[in-house]
This record gives structure tokens, sequence and C-alpha cells, in this order.
């Protein structure tokens, strides 16, 4: 089958969906171009690496990967699991015409759905993963409750969800919202410059701070993920980042 036929975006949002706001990957509508080179020079890549490792997804299973945006985390979960059957949703239409781009140059399958973190984009109890990077942070307090109850409800018993994202204790910052140590720079100074905005975005959104301590913790134990616990973390450039995982309950 031509890779041109096993790449499709469908759009799963409501009437009132299409007037519902979101905050895009890199903040700004305007920085999508430069997305994929900001979070390459950040370092992202390795996350979602560490992230698919410990999500332990098997040959064949069924993936949805939330808040995918240009789909580095689904090919991440793709370069591993060649066979799994991986889903993006994301709300932001650029953002998954570009994953789509990019699926196709990779010759790989991949569906992408325009929607929004508390709808999960399957049925009741079949999905055996769901995976998210750096997109929580992004959704407001009800929109994190309703992606935690709908987490739940998608995944089969025994699936398991894998989130990562800022939190932990506060973020390595200084008062001007930079880091307060840095693992290198970038060699192109507007790279630099633009990797530089990131970190002061995150250290003073309200809703990063509820992913401090054990917030996404709290939001997947609330939710009725009776086994929800931090497994990894890493001290990143832009902060404490932690890996967060869960298990359906089998009845």
């Amino acid at each position: 089958m031509a890779a041109s036929n096993r790449v499709r975006i469908l759009d799963r949002r409501t009437p009132e969906d299409r007037d519902r706001p979101f905050l895009p990957g890199a903040g700004k509508t305007w920085l999508l171009p430069f997305y994929d080179a900001i979070t390459r020079v950040a370092g992202v890549r390795a996350l979602h690496e560490r992230a698919v490792e410990l999500a332990g997804i098997e040959p064949g299973q069924t993936v949805v990967d939330v808040g995918c945006g240009t789909g580095n985390l689904s090919f991440a979960v793709l370069a591993a699991q060649p066979s799994a059957r991986v889903t993006g949703l994301d709300p932001d239409g650029d953002a998954l015409r570009r994953a789509a781009r990019k699926a196709r140059r990779r010759s790989v399958a991949l569906t992408l759905v325009q929607g929004y973190a508390d709808r999960i984009p399957a049925e009741d109890a079949s999905l055996d993963h769901v995976v998210s990077s750096l997109a929580l942070h992004h959704v407001d307090d009800d929109g994190r409750i309703a992606f935690a109850r709908d987490v739940l409800r998608a995944l089969r018993p025994g699936g398991k969800v894998t989130i990562v994202d800022f939190g932990g204790p506060a973020s390595h910052l200084d008062d001007s919202g930079q880091p307060t140590h840095r693992h290198g720079h970038s060699r192109v100074p507007v790279l630099r410059h633009l990797t530089r905005l990131m970190p002061s975005r995150v250290a003073h959104s309200p809703v990063v701070a509820r992913n401090h301590g054990d917030g996404i913790v709290t939001l997947l134990a609330d939710a009725g993920f009776g086994d929800a616990r931090e497994i990894a973390h890493d001290d990143h450039r832009f902060g404490r980042v932690t890996f967060v995982q869960a298990t359906r309950p089998l009845s």
C-alpha cells in the first residue's frame, strides 16, 4: 500500500469544538514552522525515546498519542514497534498536517485525529496504551480532569497510560525564568533565542504549577487509577520532567 494511503487525518471535533481555544505546542501559532527544530535543539527526542521504553509497547498493540503535535512521539513509538497501530490526537490542524507529511516521508502508517484531550478517539476498553509528551501542561483544569477520566474509559483492563511532562519539584529556573544550569547551546542564534522563550512560559504557567509535586499522579489516581506513580524523571534544561505511569485496573 502506498505511504499516502496509510496516513489519514480525521476531524472528530463537534460543532462546539470548532471555536474552542487551545494552546499550540510551541506556545504561539507563528512558531510552528520552528517547532521541530526547537525540540531537536532542546533534546526532546531523548524524552520521547525514554517514554516509549518505559511504556513497554508490544508488537501490534493499539496506541493513542494525546497532544501529538507534529507527531514526534508517535514516530518514536513506530520506530520501536513498527507494527503498532498508532493514532495521534491534537486540536491543531496545521500541526497534524505537518505530522502527516512527515509520516508519508517515513512511509509509516499513522492515523491523525483533530480533537481534544478530553475525548480520546477510541471505543470503551479498546486501547493498549495512551501516551502523551509535554502536552498536559497545555490543558486547563477541567480538561485535565476529563482527560484522565477518558483515558480510563478508553484503556482495556490492564492497559497503560504513560505521561511525560514538566512536574515534580519546582523547575530549576532563576528569577528571570531561565534555567540555572544549561547542558549546551544551539549553534544557531535564532533557535537559541526561541528555546529560551519556552522555559519562561513553562515556569510561569499556572497549569504547570499544578503538575508540581505529585500533581499528575494525583490527577490519575482521582480518576480511578490505583497504581499511578512516577517511574522516572529527568532534570532537563527546561526544568524537571517527570514520567508518570498508571494501569487500568483489571476489574
